[in-house]
């Protein structure tokens, strides 16, 4: 019901958009959360974007560097990541969360819904 795409490598300072489409009715309806995890670690909340696109959230590892946005005629959830580090590397995955409040999101793993398959990141140089 989520897919994720837009990962790949990158060399260390450089730049990818990651997309989340739902295939879903009423996309509008679920907030969004972004999620990331490296081998050998836990699943890591990254960012969330309410249903409305007008609240968002960032972890501080990456805030000032990533920017969540949506397009809900597109069903379609961004995360744009700029000025990449190694230690961004991993499997990154977008979670949905049905909430009643449209400037509402949730950066908690185990409130989503359900999830993407996930897509790779990798920065290297």
């Amino acid at each position: 019901q989520l897919a994720e795409s837009g990962g790949g490598l990158v060399q260390p300072g450089g730049s990818l958009r990651l997309s989340c489409q739902g295939s879903i009715d009423s996309f509008s309806y679920y907030a969004i959360g972004w999620f990331r995890q490296a081998p050998g670690k836990e699943r890591e909340a990254i960012s969330c974007i309410s249903r409305s696109g007008t609240n968002t959230n960032y972890a501080e590892a990456i805030k000032g560097r990533f920017t969540v946005s949506r397009d809900n005629a597109k069903n379609t959830v961004y995360l744009q990541m700029n000025n990449l580090e190694p230690e961004d590397s991993a499997v990154y995955y977008c979670g949905a969360r049905s909430l009643f409040v449209p400037t509402m999101c949730s950066m908690i793993s185990k409130e989503m819904g359900f999830w993407g398959q996930g897509t790779q990141v990798t920065v290297s140089s």
